[in-house]
């Protein structure tokens, strides 16, 4: 019999994955499966493949568990996934009525089943474990966050208000969604119901097509994320109450009634509805309501709204119905030399003054960037350097070239993005953008404004796209 390896319980994950979910493995939940096989914890497996921790500790590895968990019908975590795919490897390998090798319903790209016998070659182990022989005594540390004292408290003053609103603007990479993370644990010791939905989640093709199919889609999820069954069709009348009159039904008579304790709701990345005025015109307008509700309406006082998005708010609005002139307005900046300082100590390293300040003259106080650096100082200290992380780090052979090859390419698909860049990048004083372009270059966390004036966020930013867009002549 074949022996169960790391290339089998990979095609096994993607059958049951695919039987499921009629989907593929991603190459990021690949990476997470090959890293724990290994036994690397996830700051281990964001550092070798540049991706930032929490992105693969919080985000990508749970859903992962969740999916296999959900495929495979029992629970499925990073300390028994191998033994979870063992057995269904084995029960399949077993039973003669079902040869994996046989199959025609999938093909061999989809799930490469057709070849789980075969055996992994020695020199592909050997190189597995000559990765993980480079982390082998490095206690990874899963939870990293530094905390920003002054935004949590006001979060938690202001949220323990009936009826509150709080929006939160910071571009991306600089840990909104984190912080509200944190914000929204304390408050669940507290006992209060929370949810975080991102609308990044919904279908643009599907969801952004129609009001109707939005709120619904908008119910159904806060609704899951509660743990509540969706009820929509016993609240929901569109011909005769309308799709926005249904939404607010639901909340007032489900949602809000079905606990005793108030509901902080966040709704993050709303940014994304931006392009979609048929959709967003009535959203905001709804959400406004909700909060005027709440200044007359005991019920709409257990309410409290959180809006977190990536930068200034360009579309127009009517004053009376816009989210966006009401509540309490929050701005996250970079961290500042103590928290990156601490950021470094949460990483277990004891950096000397002048390394934080070459690393901080490079990146700035990007939280991002500066925790790639330090997780690559972490697990890797025999073999990288500060001084390798600032000479190279502009390069295509740098620790942050995945991010800015994201970049790159985004500016690659819009012209007109990387000409406004390239300004921003010839004058150091800063540059007058047009709005909308300065709206996106902000988003995209390429660029500060000061007053009205884009510059540019790092000297990262600046020596790389500098490089690749040219030099004023």
């Amino acid at each position: 019999m074949a022996d169960f390896n790391l290339d089998a319980a990979i095609k096994m994950a993607n059958y049951a994955v695919n039987t499921r979910f009629h989907r593929n493995l991603t190459d990021v939940e690949i990476m997470i499966i090959k890293g724990s096989w290994w036994r690397q914890e996830y700051d281990e497996i964001a550092a070798k493949n540049q991706y930032a921790t929490t992105y693969i500790s919080q985000d990508v590895a749970p859903k992962l568990w969740k999916i296999l968990s959900d495929s495979l019908e029992e629970k499925v975590k990073k300390s028994n996934f191998k033994q979870a795919l063992q057995r269904q490897w084995e029960k399949r390998l077993h039973d003669n009525n079902y040869c994996l090798q046989e199959n025609d319903n999938l093909s061999q790209n989809q799930t490469g089943l057709d070849d789980i016998d075969v055996q992994i070659k020695q020199n592909l182990v050997s190189r597995e474990k000559s990765d993980t022989s480079l982390n082998e005594n490095i206690n990874g540390n899963e939870n990293i966050y530094v905390r920003r004292p002054e935004i949590e408290n006001i979060c938690d003053e202001v949220l323990a208000q009936p009826g509150s609103l709080i929006r939160i603007k910071a571009p991306s990479f600089m840990g909104k969604t984190m912080l509200m993370v944190q914000v929204m644990n304390r408050f669940a010791t507290k006992g209060y119901r929370h949810v975080i939905l991102s609308l990044e989640l919904a279908d643009r093709n599907t969801h952004f097509t129609q009001l109707n199919k939005f709120l619904r889609w908008f119910c159904s999820n806060v609704s899951r994320e509660l743990g509540l069954p969706s009820d929509l069709d016993r609240y929901w009348d569109e011909e005769g109450m309308g799709a926005k009159v249904s939404c607010t039904t639901y909340f007032e008579q489900y949602l809000l009634v079905s606990g005793d304790t108030p509901l902080v709701l966040c709704l993050d990345n709303i940014d994304v509805l931006f392009p979609y005025p048929e959709i967003y015109e009535d959203f905001f307008g709804l959400l406004r309501s909700w909060y005027e509700k709440a200044r007359s309406r005991p019920i709409w006082k257990k309410l409290r709204l959180v809006l977190v998005h990536s930068t200034d708010v360009y579309i127009r609005l009517n004053i009376n119905q816009s989210p966006f002139n009401v509540g309490l307005p929050l701005e996250i900046s970079e961290f500042n030399r103590n928290q990156v300082e601490e950021l470094a100590r949460q990483h277990r390293l004891e950096l000397d003054v002048d390394i934080i300040d070459y690393l901080i003259q490079l990146v700035g106080g990007h939280p991002y960037l500066l925790d790639i650096a330090f997780s690559y100082l972490t697990n890797y200290p025999q073999q990288i350097s500060w001084e390798q992380i600032v000479k190279e780090g502009t390069t295509e052979t740098g620790i942050f070239a995945h991010h800015l090859r994201e970049h790159w390419l985004n500016l690659q698909e819009h012209p007109e993005l990387a000409t406004a860049l390239k300004a921003v990048i010839d004058n150091p004083n800063g540059v007058l953008l047009e709005p909308i372009l300065a709206y996106h270059l902000q988003s995209m966390g390429l660029v500060k404004i000061v007053g009205n004036f884009a510059h540019i966020r790092c000297q990262l930013y600046r020596q790389y796209f500098r490089l690749r867009l040219g030099e004023n002549k």
